[in-house]
């Protein structure tokens, strides 16, 4: 017997390679799977008293494996089928079916976070600890009642090593959860509202993708429209057209040299979100200006992924974020905000109502009485 020529065992290595990304995506799609079901066990106990019953493996695998093979792409619905518990699997998408979820709309949006897995373990060709993964969930996810239905789910040590075996294949789970939030808060909302219970509004797109080292701490409202730079300004973060143009000037006089950076970051779509943490900051008596002076002392947002308004954006969120006297970190600008994108984004209040916070809490967490705005010095 012949030992295979290099070109065939490059040929077995890239199959394998597929094998496993494939494997790992059907694991995140799993995933998705087991909180949308643990959300719907939690309404379902909340609004009577008790989960209703599964139906049964065959009728369930019947029922569904004909949508399961439209919706989701072929590979990965061909491995999840053949996987041991794909009959469960089977059940917990009828159950969500029978409680008004649309699998046409969700199953998809599964799909897509699937394959996103399964091209991140592909590009990357390469016990949990559950502390560590409680820990993740609570700071990617809002909190709520369907964070804490994925905690105190039965199937929780199981979803933990899922998210370690995720991790080790170089899979970001935290993108994972985030993008999986929205779609199991629909579930959620469809059986609240199936048993004759409410929902809670869902969150902007834009509210979601704003979430994270740009925001921490701001008290934003839920459907927050970045589209709308005037709207978004005046009447959702309390910001003057004055005020705005002091911010500006502000911006300005701290990148002597840097005049047309200045303006790129004026003109970014997360300007409000940066005008909002100066209101806050003024409101808090901290220097603004000594602050936003670290946009020409560290220029690290020269470089990296994204458009410069948009690093300049996230720089200037750090800088004026980050403590006096601390000295910058590249990691802070630049974080990969989707990690936190589905974290909550507190109630629908005005930037000037909102209040100090302790380190580590976020302004829609601990609200207290905010003291009197000055000018900054």
């Amino acid at each position: 017997m012949t030992s295979p020529v290099p070109e065939e065992r490059a040929g077995e290595a890239v199959v394998e390679s597929a094998a496993e990304a494939v494997q790992t995506a059907v694991m995140a799609a799993r995933l998705v799977m087991a909180v949308a079901d643990a959300a719907r066990r939690h309404q379902q106990r909340r609004q009577k008293g008790k989960e209703e019953d599964l139906p049964s493996g065959e009728e369930a695998v019947g029922e569904v494996s004909e949508t399961v093979k439209r919706l989701l792409p072929s590979d990965i619905s061909a491995a999840l089928m053949q996987e041991a518990d794909w009959p469960l699997l089977a059940q917990q998408l009828m159950a969500l079916r029978q409680a008004g979820v649309d699998l046409d709309q969700v199953l998809p949006r599964v799909g897509e976070i699937a394959v996103n897995v399964r091209d991140q373990v592909a590009a990357k060709a390469q016990g949990a600890d559950s502390d560590q993964w409680v820990r993740v969930v609570r700071e990617t996810l809002p909190a709520g009642p369907v964070r804490e239905a994925i905690l105190a789910s039965p199937a929780w040590p199981e979803m933990a090593a899922t998210m370690a075996r995720l991790e080790e294949k170089g899979v970001n789970v935290r993108e994972v959860l985030a993008a999986a939030h929205n779609e199991v808060l629909a579930v959620e909302q469809v059986v609240a509202i199936g048993l004759g219970g409410t929902a809670e509004p869902a969150m902007s797109r834009d509210a979601q993708l704003s979430y994270g080292p740009l925001t921490t701490g701001l008290d934003l409202p839920r459907d927050l429209d970045l589209s709308d730079r005037e709207r978004v300004l005046k009447h959702q973060l309390a910001i003057s057209p004055q005020e705005n143009e002091k911010y500006i000037r502000w911006v300005r006089e701290a990148m002597p040299g840097h005049e047309r950076e200045a303006d790129l970051l004026v003109a970014s779509r997360q300007w409000p979100l940066v005008a909002g943490r100066m209101a806050q900051m003024e409101k808090e008596r901290k220097p603004v200006r000594e602050h936003l002076a670290r946009l020409a002392k560290d220029t690290s947002w020269q470089e990296g992924s994204g458009t410069l308004g948009s690093r300049l954006a996230q720089a200037a969120g750090d800088a004026l974020h980050r403590p006096a006297g601390d000295a910058p970190a590249e990691s802070r600008v630049k974080v990969n905000t989707a990690a936190a994108r589905a974290t909550s984004l507190g109630p629908t209040k005005a930037v000037k109502a909102a209040a100090p916070t302790e380190v580590g809490v976020a302004a829609h967490r601990q609200l207290a009485p905010a003291p009197t705005r000055t000018k900054s010095k």
